[in-house]
């Protein structure tokens, strides 16, 4: 199977690793991420104003080169997720949107929210299966004790991004019980982390990486996994002594026997 695949620009510099693992552990897996060509950055926040087009049009390529290829879209990176996900649900139901941003394409044909946007994750929960996963898993990370870190933009708004229930989620946990380790389920999980105020309010923020640190720390977690690049830097420099925190990705590559070949690469 073969997905068109929107990395963003993260996963282009500080975040490399999350991307990395992806594609090895992709491979691992029986499927293949083909990176769409020329794409742009998506703006990483979704934007609010109804008026406001041109910074959905980056979004509206990439969804529109996966409908061209006839390939459901994957992202990686929450934010990615988040606004490309957003947008394609504006170019699906807001009839003004969706006029205004083809006006500006100027596509052969217009572009109506077709493509099927998938985080990672889906793909692993509903194209492969968990069950699926747990069999070509090499190595079981037996014995560790991990918290799921699933930030704000992965899970809200519920409705329009139906990656999981909002307040009770559990395809992190299930992911991490496909690895063989224990998943540890604690009060913050679904928590802000305060990223995108982490550098005009850092004494707030740091409250808030302390918060959900304590949290997954107190229920018995060894370390914690997230798909957010901005949270991942949060948790870590916001924070003294906290627990380590990975990309799920690193620790699926760890398990399918892979991560090793990506390094040496």
């Amino acid at each position: 199977m073969k997905y068109s695949y929107y990395p963003g620009c993260t996963l282009k510099n500080k975040a490399k690793a999350l991307d990395v693992y992806a594609r090895a552990s992709a491979k691992a897996l029986g499927f293949e991420l083909e990176e769409i060509k020329d794409w742009q950055c998506c703006g990483g926040v979704y934007p609010l104003g109804s008026d406001e087009i041109a910074t959905k049009l980056s979004s509206v390529r990439a969804l529109n080169d996966a409908k061209e290829k006839q390939q459901d879209l994957v992202t990686l990176c929450s934010a990615c997720h988040h606004v490309i996900k957003r947008v394609n649900d504006d170019m699906k139901h807001v009839e003004d949107i969706r006029t205004r941003a083809n006006n500006y394409m100027k596509l052969d044909e217009p572009y109506a929210g077709e493509t099927t946007v998938l985080h990672f994750l889906e793909v692993l929960r509903d194209r492969v299966g968990f069950d699926k996963v747990k069999e070509k898993v090499k190595n079981p990370l037996t014995g560790k004790k991990i918290g799921a870190y699933y930030g704000c933009l992965l899970l809200r708004p519920g409705k329009i991004l139906e990656f999981d229930n909002p307040e009770n989620p559990k395809i992190m946990e299930d992911f991490i019980r496909a690895l063989g380790a224990e998943p540890v389920i604690y009060p913050y999980r679904n928590e802000c982390c305060g990223g995108y105020i982490s550098l005009k309010e850092k004494e707030m923020s740091g409250n808030m990486c302390n918060k959900i640190m304590e949290s997954a720390e107190g229920f018995g977690a060894d370390l914690l996994i997230t798909a957010c690049p901005l949270c991942l830097y949060n948790l870590n420099a916001s924070t003294q002594e906290g627990l380590p925190v990975y990309y799920f990705t690193e620790l699926l590559a760890e398990a399918l026997g892979v991560k090793e070949e990506v390094e040496e690469a």
